[in-house]
């Protein structure tokens, strides 16, 4: 079965060129519903004003305002929320960071950099489809 590449995806980095990047690697991948946020607030304002149903989150953990990880934690205290796929990107490498992160409930964990393939593979994972 194959992902639907229409599905809204919500990308959350406060560095434009990260934003850039991976709008880029969505592209590639088909993905031509993706839309942007500067962190992890914003997000949640996108998330709870019920602009429309999202399949797929992808945010950086360091970030002003409301960083990657109490994005996640909020998100899943939203029980229309806590569905969602959540694939965190981060230079955040330390074992207690990552063991913070999946008891949190993130579907994936991306270290920077990385490599499309990389990229592509973990979106895979977390979807649970061929892309």
């Amino acid at each position: 079965m194959a992902v639907d590449t229409n599905m809204r995806v919500l990308i959350v980095d406060d560095y434009k060129t990260m934003l850039r990047i991976m709008r880029n690697l969505l592209k590639q991948l088909n993905f031509n519903n993706v839309e942007e946020a500067i962190d992890g607030s914003a997000a949640l304002g996108k998330l709870r004003d019920g602009e429309g149903d999202y399949g797929l989150i992808i945010s950086d953990w360091n970030m002003p305002n409301m960083d990657g990880l109490e994005l996640l934690k909020t998100i899943k205290g939203y029980p229309e929320l806590e569905t969602i796929p959540f694939i965190m990107i981060t230079s955040e490498t330390e074992k207690d960071k990552v063991d913070e992160a999946f008891k949190a409930g993130v579907n994936q964990y991306i270290f920077k950099p990385y490599k499309f393939k990389y990229f592509e593979e973990k979106i895979q994972q977390t979807l649970g489809k061929n892309l």
